[in-house]
């Protein structure tokens, strides 16, 4: 099936169809005739996982779990209408985020002023709420079985409070959202991936990112499932790249002067500087100019999610001196 990806162990990686080819990653768990579902993509993406699971021998009525990473939309904007799709299937997200899976309109509220309504309508369609009965709130260390396969919740903060990863004993893997970062494979240089932090609204804490990679590393998995886009190795060099890529992001940020668009300019010019460092330290076959224009959206989403963390770590600094 085309868009559909086979990897070991019984994953899968479906293309969501969000965005570009190859953006994101609705990944799809097969054993011993159950599956479970982890992120949805939007609601565009319910027809493509209908037909990958019909492709993989699995009746609707035999996917046991929708699984999501945390609720931003590309991640979680289909979770009701799949549901619906799913009907024996139970929704497993963080427990922060539960009440909005159940009741979206704040959800969609936040991702409105981020994208602005007439844009976030265009990506994402109307949020369909999930029934409180059918949700799983994961706190840390929850285990969920799969037809005799255990998967385990971490709570994983960083990109943001409402993060899990999902840890995959069979195939000694973690499904990791963006909490592990982000890995084009257009950046592939003989196999070899790049990854980069995402720093996005409104939640980016770069010390619990630290912290949540580290926490990952200590299971010694042998692979990542990222939501964007799927599976990489050499998860100690990728990891070693991450955490000094959220330095040097966070640096970009303290640097930057003013308040308001001046600042943004100013980040934004920052963080394109090191992706142009990077094409010569990871000797990418693309140009400076091919590889802005692959991350130029995730590179506007990282300026303002920093400009963000800049300002709430000031009001801390305010409250503290006026305390």
């Amino acid at each position: 099936m085309q868009n559909l990806i086979a990897h070991p162990q019984g994953i899968y990686a479906l293309d969501s169809g969000y965005g570009r080819p190859m953006l994101a990653a609705i990944h799809i768990i097969v054993h011993k005739g159950h599956a479970a579902v982890v992120d949805t993509g939007s609601n565009a993406s319910v027809p493509r996982v209908l037909s990958a699971l019909a492709h993989l021998g699995i009746v609707p009525e035999a996917v046991d779990w929708v699984l999501l990473t945390h609720i931003h939309l590309d991640h979680a904007g289909a979770a009701g209408s799949l549901m619906c799709a799913l009907p024996n299937a139970r929704l497993v997200v963080h427990q922060r985020g539960a009440r909005h899976m159940a009741d979206p309109a704040r959800l969609w509220e936040g991702t409105a002023a981020v994208y602005g309504a007439e844009k976030a309508f265009e990506l994402y369609g109307r949020l369909v709420p999930v029934e409180a009965s059918r949700i799983v709130a994961a706190t840390d260390g929850l285990e969920i079985d799969l037809a005799g396969r255990r998967l385990r919740m971490l709570d994983t903060p960083g990109h943001a409070r409402h993060h899990i990863c999902i840890w995959d004993e069979t195939s000694r893997s973690f499904f990791t959202g963006d909490t592990f970062g982000l890995s084009y494979r257009e950046f592939d240089v003989d196999g070899r991936a790049f990854i980069m932090p995402t720093t996005t609204p409104t939640q980016f804490d770069p010390a619990a990112m630290h912290a949540s990679i580290d926490r990952m590393l200590s299971f010694e998995p042998r692979s990542m499932y990222l939501t964007h886009f799927s599976r990489v190795t050499e998860v100690e060099r990728l990891a070693g790249d991450l955490h000094r890529l959220i330095d040097t992001m966070v640096a970009v940020a303290k640097a930057a002067r003013g308040d308001g668009v001046a600042r943004h300019v100013e980040i934004l010019a920052g963080l394109e500087q090191i992706v142009r460092e990077e094409t010569a330290r990871q000797s990418w076959a693309l140009s400076e100019d091919d590889a802005l224009e692959l991350l130029r959206v995730d590179l506007e989403l990282n300026a303002q999610g920093l400009g963000e963390w800049l300002d709430a770590q000031r009001e801390r600094a305010g409250g503290l001196v006026s305390a």
